[in-house]
């Protein structure tokens, strides 16, 4: 009997890098095909030895996961992830680090944690620092009832599916506190991994019916990419309604009601979902078009979900944060008694930052009850989300008090770390205005711009060559050049049209422009953030002359 063993294949790609694969050997009829920057290894013919025969394999495997794109994580972040093991191997390049402006991860970023918030999840996780008197006393009677609360008194135990009831408790204070005194209930409070699986949870329960009953589900372009893939996922309708790149990102409700007529004729139109403030665009509601969309799902009939995530990143003077619960019960019951909401919220952004706890809530407000129930049974089929993101979320939501040795140092780092990154959106804004061929709105909030740039007609022409979108054509080319890694603004959809060829002129170099967007992250440190600017101007200088 013939032994197979492993062997491990190189090939050089003509960008200039490596790709390695281990290969069951000996293989018959391999070939390698070359595809953009992707290499692929061509299907053998594996019926002989049996490998052919999987159960599971790309024809039977749901069709839906085979629709699902993420830009946040693709390609470009794949390719940084390997230039950062070429660099660490001692591979030359023209930089020293990647740096991943491709998403809101504060602490890789730099963003020191709230001292707080990391005390007492210690003591949680460590009971036995308890005793230590380096602890403030508010942290350790913080920790004390969060574990008394706990099974065992530890957080390593199960908890209730919908969350640990006296955080849940507290999550119902905060919101009651931060909406002027409207009601909370805990009973519809539902903490779950981050706001991601939360979201995921509600499209689940939305999502039914067959052809043109198919759920349909309303998401803005640009948009944050977990919305379309999770859609996909679900097999359900993706309607796009588009944000008004002119007037700073801002919804109209005429582009809503043009979304919700087209989509009638193909699905069932049966949520509508807002990012407030926005990701990836960085614009804040006003409280007037919070009002226009509430009265717009009431009269569609649309089941509303507020992605409020980002409300404690606002920057731009003059804008506020209005919770969607808050402005729809000062409406009145006209509205407050019928239209459904559900709003999320996370440990992930704001002044926290903390991604890695996975910690995040929703409050669904009007929901039937029957359907409620089936709610507690979905999330029950996941145990219960993490107890250690369960214990940070209840310290955002119950921070120290005036009255507590804590406090002073905790509104100290919590307005620094807000300060800074407003600072950030400032000078994000200003520097990438300064460069011909870029145009950049006001950040007025979140974490992220999402600048428009001229490419020339030479650069999309090379682009196609490669088979790529001219905008993963110009990130790739300057995370090669810079190791700066952002993400193509096609991974967040963009309006038909916005792939366009338009006539302009700049600096007599050329007059065929391509416009497209990308999404970058303020959160690098403020002198980092400030090379990240500096070099994406040079770039931009290389990329324009050498294509026009």
């Amino acid at each position: 009997m013939e032994t197979t063993r492993l062997t491990q294949l190189h090939l050089f790609h003509s960008n200039h890098y490596n790709v390695s694969v281990l290969v069951a050997s000996p293989l018959p009829n391999i070939s390698w095909a070359i595809s953009g920057t992707e290499c692929e290894l061509q299907k053998p013919n594996m019926t002989e030895n049996g490998l052919g025969n999987r159960v599971l394999n790309m024809d039977t495997m749901n069709p839906n996961v085979k629709r699902v794109e993420y830009a946040v994580r693709g390609p470009i972040v794949q390719r940084a992830l390997q230039i950062e093991k070429e660099l660490k191997e001692g591979v030359e390049k023209p930089f020293t680090e990647v740096i991943k402006a491709n998403i809101g991860d504060a602490h890789a970023m730099g963003q020191k944690p709230i001292t707080f918030l990391r005390q007492v999840v210690a003591l949680c996780a460590y009971p036995d620092l308890l005793e230590d008197d380096k602890f403030p006393e508010d942290a350790k009677n913080r920790a004390r009832r969060i574990l008394q609360a706990c099974g065992g008194g530890s957080i390593g135990a199960y908890s209730a599916s919908p969350g640990i009831e006296i955080i849940r408790q507290d999550v119902a204070k905060y919101i009651e506190k931060r909406d002027g005194g409207i009601p909370s209930n805990p009973d519809s409070i539902y903490l779950s991994t981050g706001a991601s699986d939360a979201i995921v949870t509600m499209l689940k329960l939305l999502t039914s019916g067959e052809g043109k009953n198919r759920t349909g589900v309303m998401i803005s372009i640009p948009q944050y990419p977990l919305y379309s893939a999770a859609l996909a996922e679900l097999a359900a309708v993706q309607i796009s309604y588009y944000l008004d790149e002119d007037k700073c990102w801002s919804l109209d409700v005429n582009e809503l009601r043009r979304a919700v007529k087209a989509a009638r004729e193909h699905c069932n139109p049966r949520a509508l979902c807002i990012i407030n403030p926005g990701n990836p665009t960085g614009q804040v509601q006003s409280r007037q078009c919070i009002e226009d969309v509430i009265r717009f799902a009431a009269e569609e009939h649309l089941f509303l979900m507020a992605d409020e995530v980002y409300q404690d990143n606002v920057y731009a003077e003059g804008c506020q944060f209005h919770s969607f619960k808050k402005v729809l019960f000062e409406m009145g019951p006209e509205y407050s008694s019928v239209v459904e909401l559900v709003s999320f919220h996370s440990t992930s952004k704001c002044f926290m930052g903390e991604c890695g706890f996975r910690g995040g809530y929703m409050e669904v407000v009007n929901m039937d009850p029957e359907v409620k129930l089936q709610l507690t049974k979905l999330v029950s089929v996941r145990l219960c989300p993490p107890i250690p993101g369960q214990a940070l979320l209840d310290l955002v939501v119950n921070p120290p008090q005036p009255d507590e040795p804590s406090y002073a140092t905790f509104i100290k780092e919590r307005t620094a770390n807000l300060d800074i990154l407003a600072e950030k959106a400032k000078m994000t804004e200003q520097v990438l205005n300064t460069v011909p061929g870029i145009h950049c709105n006001p950040v007025q909030g979140a974490m992220y711009t999402f600048p428009r740039l001229s490419l020339p007609e030479k650069a999309i022409n090379a682009a196609k060559e490669k088979g790529q979108a001219p905008d993963m054509f110009y990130c790739m080319k300057l995370l090669e050049e810079t190791g700066i890694c952002l993400v193509p603004g096609s991974g967040f959809g963009q309006r038909d049209g916005t792939y366009h060829f338009r006539k302009h002129h700049f600096l007599n170099l050329y007059h065929t422009l391509f416009l497209s967007l990308c999404r970058m992250t303020i959160l690098p440190a403020t002198e980092k953030l400030k090379v990240v600017l500096e070099k994406i101007r040079e770039f931009h200088k290389r990329f324009t002359e050498e294509f026009s």
